[in-house]
């Protein structure tokens, strides 16, 4: 069966009548489950369980559940899945390539592909492809729902079969889409039906592009592409050829173009050059070639020089259009060759995991206009030259910014705010919104007593069966979270936890552990400071960097790390990222936490002790 497909639109107008989801980006697959087993097939009718045997060994197990609806056939695209709004491309194309069948059962098991599901088209036998789309994802969502699927996009969740959202608000899904760096949206007629093998002006697929500034090096003849490329270390490097995106008058132009100022030809190329810059819109790099690449206009204010490699990879980083980054080659640490854009690239990479801790609370910041190479400043007020679009509120007389977007956050990057500090509840909270303990040893060289502190803090919640994260303070501590539901708990309440806890730490090692305010009577003990987690104080938000000479970062750590051999300077900008794409973010499920914390019987103990 030919799947229907979306026409590729540049001018997406939202109207009324229209539903949006997140395109994926891997491999189309229509799967159909009936009396003689499970098929999952691609546009080109392929089969891809062989390649992709996860997607069977999840369902077979479910036959029992399944089978008040069978047959059945469901229209999605298998991907291998990097946050919710974004698919992995290069990884799935990887495995699509893969032919041992021990390597594919390796990867299946490692790193296993999920079929998102954005359509039904048979139900119990019934072919339903007549009605419309907002009745078949109608019946789609029911289905999820009975099967106890879940029914939001999860990376992190075991279910291989997931269904895509559709969306009302055209803005939500498309700042989400951009914030992770998705491929785009598909915008769905709600009166749509599913048509077999047809390009539909129905379904429009509109892509989040990036651009890149480019100079041609050669006209193809034989298929009239232009072979693009950029200065990488003072020599061209090919980035790809163009084809698309010319109107025939500019095509003809500057073939012409080409064609008078050539330096050689052979039977298959002319080359010329670099003279002719171009922008160039695509989807990403893909083997160090631009992917889908399409003509955006000519660069006529541009000289082959300014297109380089690195600006490439600044720009693809899609920061908002319309911030300007000021000085992006300052540097910014005496050890580090860190500028300022690579400050801002980082912001940029790690805004979808920060960005949910600073949501709805105000915002203190430590900016550093000259890097470490000069005083820092604490800023509450939000400035008066400060752009529109950057959100306040008012608290006990000052207008803190409150950092709710990636385009304030940059904003915020190139003032060279370094430090994000943040209070233990958001603006509409009634009460503490987690509980935080700041582990904090006098010295680097005592960090042993906070990872002594941490491990004996994890033994009391696991009796307690309260869930905990942790995280380094990017400085010389750690810091302990336990997400609490909003509004249910004073700071009152959570003072009796953290007295409570402060207590137990002395009593299990009066030597190592003090809440001896006063720090000349502190010795190189570590001080558990329990009085500081109350209203209007602050801690660093996760993923803040730190202004230290190690380029620290708040990073978010798996329990299983904190040993004796946890160092608090291995914890940096430069790996932080890193860290996030080899094993993952520790602080996924943090937010989903707080519905199921119990806390509730901890306190009640505590307070029939008092």
């Amino acid at each position: 069966m030919k799947p229907m497909l979306p026409t590729l639109t540049f001018d997406l107008t939202v109207q009324p009548d229209w539903l949006y989801e997140v395109k994926y980006d891997g491999f189309r697959a229509i799967l159909n489950w009936d009396d003689s087993g499970i098929t999952l097939t691609s546009r080109n009718d392929k089969p891809l369980l062989p390649q992709f045997p996860e997607i069977k060994e999840f369902l077979e197990p479910l036959e029992e559940l399944f089978h008040p609806f069978l047959p059945l056939q469901l229209d999605g695209e298998l991907v291998l899945l990097e946050n919710p709004y974004k698919a992995n491309f290069s990884a799935i194309q990887v495995r699509g390539r893969l032919k041992a069948s021990k390597k594919i059962a390796e990867q299946a098991a490692k790193a296993p592909c999920r079929l998102m599901v954005f359509d039904i088209l048979v139900l119990a036998g019934k072919p339903i492809h007549s009605k419309t789309f907002d009745n078949r994802k109608t019946e789609l969502i029911n289905l999820f729902k009975q099967l106890s699927l879940p029914i939001e996009t999860d990376p992190s969740s075991e279910n291989l079969l997931q269904l895509v959202e559709a969306y009302q608000d055209f803005s939500e899904l498309w700042e989400n889409v951009v914030l992770h760096d998705g491929e785009g949206i598909i915008a769905k007629h709600k009166n749509s039906l599913w048509e077999e093998g047809k390009r539909s002006l129905q379904w429009l697929k509109y892509k989040n592009w990036k651009y890149v500034s480019c100079f041609i090096t050669s006209f193809e003849k034989t298929n009239g592409y232009f072979y693009v490329g950029v200065y990488k270390e003072g020599n061209i490097h090919g980035i790809g050829q163009v084809l698309f995106g010319f109107k025939p008058d500019e095509k003809q132009a500057l073939q012409s173009t080409i064609k008078q100022n050539m330096v050689s030809e052979d039977s298959q190329f002319i080359f010329v050059e670099p003279a002719l810059c171009l922008e160039v819109k695509y989807l990403e790099l893909y083997d160090n070639q631009l992917r889908e690449p399409h003509f955006h206009r000519f660069r006529f204010d541009l000289k082959p020089d300014e297109c380089t490699y690195e600006q490439l990879i600044y720009k693809q980083k899609n920061l908002p259009e319309d911030l300007d980054i000021t000085h992006p080659d300052k540097p910014l640490w005496k050890n580090h060759d860190i500028q300022k854009a690579d400050f801002i690239l980082y912001l940029r990479e790690i805004s979808p995991y920060i960005l949910p801790f600073l949501e709805n609370r105000i915002l203190t910041v430590i900016r550093y206009p000259h890097g470490m190479f000069g005083e820092p400043f604490y800023q509450k007020n939000c400035p008066d030259y400060a752009p529109d679009f950057v959100q306040t509120h008012q608290d006990d007389g000052i207008d803190y910014i409150v950092c709710n977007n990636l385009k304030t956050l940059i904003w915020l990057g190139n003032q060279l705010a370094i430090e994000y500090h943040i209070p233990f509840q958001t603006i509409h909270s009634k009460g503490a919104s987690e509980i935080v303990f700041d582990l904090d040893p006098p010295s680097k060289d005592e960090f042993h007593l906070a990872v002594k502190a941490a491990l004996l803090i994890k033994e009391v919640l696991d009796q307690l069966n309260l869930i905990g994260f942790v995280k380094t303070s990017g400085n010389k501590g750690i810091q302990i979270y336990l997400p609490l539901p909003e509004d249910e708990f004073s700071f009152e309440d959570t003072r009796l936890f953290t007295s409570f806890i402060a207590d137990y730490l002395i009593s299990k090692d009066p030597d190592s552990f003090t809440t001896e305010r006063m720090k000349k009577n502190r010795g190189n003990k570590l001080y558990v400071d329990y009085v500081q987690h109350s209203e209007g104080k602050t801690i660093v938000a996760p993923y803040s960097m730190r202004g230290n000479e190690h380029a620290g970062v708040a990073t978010p750590l798996y329990w299983e790390e904190v040993t004796d051999k946890l160092s608090p300077v291995h914890f940096n900008m430069e790996n932080a990222l890193n860290r996030i794409g080899k094993q993952g973010d520790p602080f996924k499920n943090y937010f989903q936490t707080k519905s199921i914390q119990p806390f509730t019987p901890v306190l009640e103990v505590l307070k029939a002790e008092k």
